[in-house]
């Protein structure tokens, strides 16, 4: 067995330590599991993999909840046991993505910021009988130490009958002092949350838990496991380029500060490229109040160009997660890791007046964000946090290439076949194409913005004559739309053979 005891310092608990199997055997059918994690960062590994072993020879269900997106060890390897009945909030797994989809996962789909609270208010039917928790150390007196991200672990150990601690010696103990853990009261007792500044730390560098609770501790030695990055193809280079043109244009108009406001990116190889466009630009002394720290954060630091980065987990590509270990000394004096219940909170994202970048699957005509659905039915990853931020920045930005399948689906149409983000949230669209500023403009002036700045030439005169003949046939109304043909532009792609998998 892998030798974690100069990791726990609480000698107490020492009698705990127990293998995978001793551990997942503990979990029963029907029960509701939270885990830690934060897309394929901090997440439970050994145990849900011993676990989806046991339900293969046993099956039964449980009810799943994490931070958002885990790794293979957890959601594939569960997902593909049949052992799930119940799973939120976001994921990506395209393993998991199937059964979602085939209806053999019953799959919430909801705003990162209000998971934790949806579980301790009660909305979720009953309680969590078990956290299972990544840790890098325990200490003297029984608190944790998490690993490379925090996600909804705090609340789901404060929630939790029983706790499980896989603790992970490929985690650096490093980790220690760079997390900032605070759990907001419940109404009608909640106090505002206080930070001014994306750097402030309000609570404290370790996971606060009864040593009580501690049911088990488990040995691990598996490192996250990570996605690579898409290269960064000009597709992005351009969108990047245009929002930093946008941002100088702000700047020298007043509206923003030399450094800008502390910036947001969603996660995935869009985001990343943009956010490496900063790297090469003139801008200086950046702050970023985010949810996911990719590679482009590190460039940022590495160029000194960023003072703090405040997140709730890392995403970064395998090479920058082995970046991140050989540079953790340096890293550290830049980032803070919250629960995403903070990360996300709605109140501090509005107070710091946070820009916020996130990606569309489509966007229509008129401002409309779809994030989540292909064709208004495919489930691709969820919604995660771009809900949280786009309702409640200072600016929200949505980027997209303007196509997708080789040019042979257009991503700005008439009406997005499934609305995650209202026109009434989102100030900008960035294609490859352009910018279009859609702040304090009409629904129709808004259609012509994005029609001749976002969307690709091949598609251009036609959404340009559905738009005017819509005009025309429902006598000049605020938000003009023939419906059935506004949806065509979606069945057709099915007919062809063109939809996305």
């Amino acid at each position: 067995m892998i030798d974690i005891v100069d990791r726990i310092r609480n000698k107490k608990l020492h009698d705990r330590i127990v293998t995978a199997e001793e551990a997942a055997a503990y979990i029963k059918p029907g029960m509701n599991i939270g885990t830690s994690g934060f897309t394929p960062s901090g997440y439970a590994k050994v145990v849900t993999t011993a676990l989806a072993k046991r339900m293969e020879k046993e099956p039964f269900r449980i009810n799943l909840f994490t931070g958002a997106s885990t790794g293979p060890e957890q959601d594939d390897v569960l997902a593909l046991a049949h052992g799930i009945e119940r799973r939120a909030p976001y994921q990506t797994s395209r393993v998991m993505r199937k059964f979602i989809n085939s209806g053999d996962i019953k799959y919430t789909d909801m705003h990162l910021s209000e998971c934790a609270q949806y579980l301790r208010y009660g909305f979720m039917k009953r309680g969590l009988d078990v956290a299972i928790i990544e840790a890098c150390a325990i200490t003297e007196e029984g608190n944790i130490i998490p690993t490379t991200a925090v996600g909804n672990a705090a609340s789901y150990v404060q929630q939790a009958d029983v706790v499980i601690i896989e603790l992970n010696v490929s985690q650096p103990e490093e980790l220690e002092g760079m997390h900032d853990i605070y759990v907001p009261l419940d109404p009608p007792n909640r106090l505002p949350i206080p930070i001014i500044r994306p750097g402030d730390r309000i609570g404290t560098p370790y996971i606060p838990c009864d040593p009580q609770k501690i049911k088990y501790i488990v040995p691990s030695n598996v490192m996250d496991n990570t996605r690579s990055f898409t290269p960064i193809d000009d597709n992005a280079r351009k969108m990047s380029a245009h929002i930093i043109d946008f941002l100088e244009v702000e700047k020298a108009a007043g509206r923003m500060p030399k450094n800008l406001l502390p910036i947001q990116s969603g996660v995935g190889s869009v985001a990343n490229a943009v956010v490496h466009g900063f790297v090469e630009s003139d801008l200086k002394d950046l702050s970023v109040y985010t949810e996911v720290i990719q590679d482009g954060m590190f460039d940022l630091i590495d160029a000194g160009k960023l003072t703090v980065v405040s997140g709730t987990g890392f995403t970064p590509s395998p090479e920058g997660l082995k970046r991140f270990y050989k540079n953790i000394k340096e890293y550290r004096k830049h980032i803070v890791l919250r629960p995403q219940e903070i990360s996300n909170s709605p109140e501090v994202i509005r107070r710091l007046g946070v820009i916020a970048m996130n990606t569309a699957i489509e966007c229509d005509i008129y401002g409309n964000v779809n994030s989540t659905h292909i064709m208004g039915t495919k489930m691709m990853n969820g919604i995660g946090g771009s809900g949280d931020f786009a309702r409640n920045a200072y600016l929200t930005i949505f980027c997209t290439a303007s196509t997708a399948k080789d040019g042979q689906i257009s991503c700005v149409v008439p009406f997005c076949s499934h609305v995650d983000h209202t026109e009434h949230d989102v100030d900008i669209i960035v294609t490859e194409q352009g910018l279009a500023d859609l702040r304090g403009l009409s629904p129709k002036e808004r259609a012509k913005e994005i029609i001749e700045k976002c969307s690709h030439p091949d598609y251009r005169a036609e959404l340009r004559e559905y738009f005017e003949r819509a005009d025309r046939e429902t006598a000049h109304a605020q938000t003009p739309h023939l419906l059935e043909e506004a949806f065509s532009w979606h069945t057709r792609y099915v007919k062809t053979g063109t939809m996305l998998k």
